[in-house]
């Protein structure tokens, strides 16, 4: 008989994953296996001691996805790969439109030709988009943040101090398939796969994972802070592209972002500190 293993994060959803599980376990068919994703030293062994027609749950958020993404890249999986997001931004089943109050759904349509980024000498693949400049900041002070016990993580408020205080804008080129693009003042330029990153926020509001392949930069730049914090949430909507004087959207198939000072990254949700260029290829 065929067997369910569920791989979940148990620090997705700040911590709060076992309420999602309990559900999960209710719309799954029995039997089934669960296991800590963490547990799993050698995702070769794993899957070669599954059947066929065995089927594996990933449940967590899109920090879960990216690593599992990275770790089994180049492996042959027979089994259905399924998702369940129970993560605190959930942006990939967001752009897909999936919750977490559906069943887990197919998730081998999405792993299929995904972009990768080199970032300090080493190459990654991502799901959502990678993030530089204050999103990556923001990532960085959360990051420290979950390291203080009781401590929550909002990246809302971190934003909105980093804009207001801390974080300092920088000079940016951009390089799209072979034309380069000079900007001052850069706040963030995120190169997406997906419309969706940092927990809801839709910098490129046109990408179409599933459609050419191609990628989407979105350059913040020129204003000061006030102007800045004044249309940074419309982000969360994607209307801050009318403000054509302060973004712009570049799309191209390998896409390479250079800033004039290190400063943090993240990948789908994933942290590197200290980064001064990355390029990313779809």
């Amino acid at each position: 008989m065929a067997k369910t293993y569920i791989l979940y994060n148990q620090k997705a959803g700040n911590g709060q994953h076992l309420e999602h599980l309990d559900g999960l376990e209710l719309v799954l068919e029995a039997p089934i296996e669960m296991l800590e994703i963490s547990r799993i030293t050698s995702y070769a062994a794993f899957f070669r001691g599954l059947e066929p027609e065995d089927h594996v749950v990933i449940a967590g958020g899109d920090g879960t996805l990216n690593r599992f993404i990275n770790d089994t890249e180049g492996l042959e999986i027979r089994q259905e790969l399924l998702y369940y997001p129970i993560g605190s931004g959930n942006d990939f089943a967001h752009d897909v439109g999936k919750t977490s109050a559906q069943p887990p759904f197919k998730l081998r349509e999405y792993m299929r030709n995904l972009p990768t980024v080199r970032v300090n000498g080493k190459t990654y693949r991502f799901i959502n988009g990678v993030g530089y400049g204050i999103d990556g900041y923001c990532c960085e002070v959360g990051d420290e943040l979950r390291k203080k016990p009781g401590k929550k993580v909002n990246y809302t408020a971190i934003a909105i101090k980093g804009l207001l205080l801390h974080y300092k804008p920088t000079r940016a080129w951009v390089t799209v398939d072979g034309v380069a693009h000079e900007y001052d003042k850069v706040w963030l330029v995120p190169t997406m796969h997906g419309r969706y990153y940092g927990g809801g926020m839709m910098p490129t509001p046109k990408q179409d994972r599933l459609g050419e392949r191609r990628l989407s930069a979105m350059v913040f730049h020129g204003s000061g802070r006030l102007k800045t914090l004044m249309v940074f949430p419309s982000i969360f909507k994607g209307e801050h592209v009318r403000h054509q004087e302060m973004v712009e959207i570049l799309e191209g198939k390998e896409i390479t972002v250079e800033f004039d000072r290190p400063t943090a990254l993240q990948i789908d949700g994933e942290t590197i500190t200290g980064v001064t260029s990355y390029t990313a290829i779809a």
